[in-house]
């Protein structure tokens, strides 16, 4: 039988406790994160919404190891990462959690396929063959495999990133506005892509955005503010997370804690 703790790290790929970042010191603190509570489910997508300022790029910094925190406890896992010494967190951040950006970071010289396996090419692990063939064909990026970044379009490459991300089977892939740099119509496919990869693929992917649409996408919207989460959303619309965005830029969201006006979520 599991126990509580086996439970929860069963179900939940990353948890935070307290978890608060301050930047500066003194008159000149800034509290970027305060006392922040969160569980992100395995297998499902979760959105990080917020105003600029609000703590969401910081919250998934924190939460994927790549920043430290001020106080409280991270997991990954069952792993309690805010205990790690540098050389074990650059290895769990390594075997365990992928990254996408907005910027797509290929190595130029490099083509796609030799992009998509560096990471596990510099830790010096194969890549699971199955498992490559199967992200390359969801991606669609069979044809595309010999060609460098200067030859695919910015759709094209970030669908690399987002395999390059897949490639080591991570328990967690963290997205940071991975459509900024994209149209609106490679920023769909990216999306559609990155659900496939929970649906299908079984992943967990956390994706900060600013984007109604893109947040639509998701199983659960996060909503922050001033270094708390305040709200979430289940089951979100473009038009239910826009609503609820204008209720809390006019001041009329709620905490957690609290009551929020009723938003019809479709």
């Amino acid at each position: 039988m599991s126990t509580p703790a086996a439970a929860t790290a069963d179900a939940t790929a990353a948890r935070a406790r307290g978890l608060t970042k301050a930047y500066g010191s003194g008159e000149t603190t800034v509290l970027a994160l305060d006392s922040v509570d969160v569980d992100i489910a395995r297998g499902r997508f979760t959105a990080v919404m917020g105003p600029s300022g609000s703590g969401k790029s910081t919250l998934m910094h924190c939460l994927a190891g790549l920043d430290t925190v001020s106080a409280g406890q991270v997991w990954i896992g069952d792993t309690e990462i805010t205990r790690l010494k540098d050389r074990e967190l650059t290895r769990l951040r390594r075997d365990r959690i992928g990254f996408m950006f907005q910027s797509f970071n290929l190595v130029p010289t490099l083509n796609a396929l030799e992009n998509i396996t560096l990471p596990l090419d510099i830790a010096g692990r194969r890549p699971d063959r199955e498992w490559l063939d199967r992200i390359i064909d969801t991606l669609g990026l069979r044809d595309r495999l010999g060609h460098r970044p200067s030859q695919l379009s910015g759709g094209q490459q970030q669908r690399v990133a987002c395999a390059r991300a897949l490639a080591s089977r991570p328990e967690l892939v963290f997205a940071d506005e991975p459509t900024g740099n994209l149209d609106s119509r490679a920023g769909l496919e990216v999306l559609g892509f990155l659900r496939e990869a929970v649906d299908s693929l079984g992943q967990t992917v956390v994706m900060v955005t600013h984007d109604p649409g893109a947040a639509a996408h998701s199983d659960l919207v996060l909503y922050l503010a001033d270094g708390r989460i305040v709200d979430e959303m289940a089951h979100p619309t473009a038009e239910a997370v826009l609503e609820r965005m204008r209720l809390f830029a006019s001041g009329g969201g709620r905490d957690r804690a609290g009551s929020a006006p009723a938003v019809e979520e479709a």
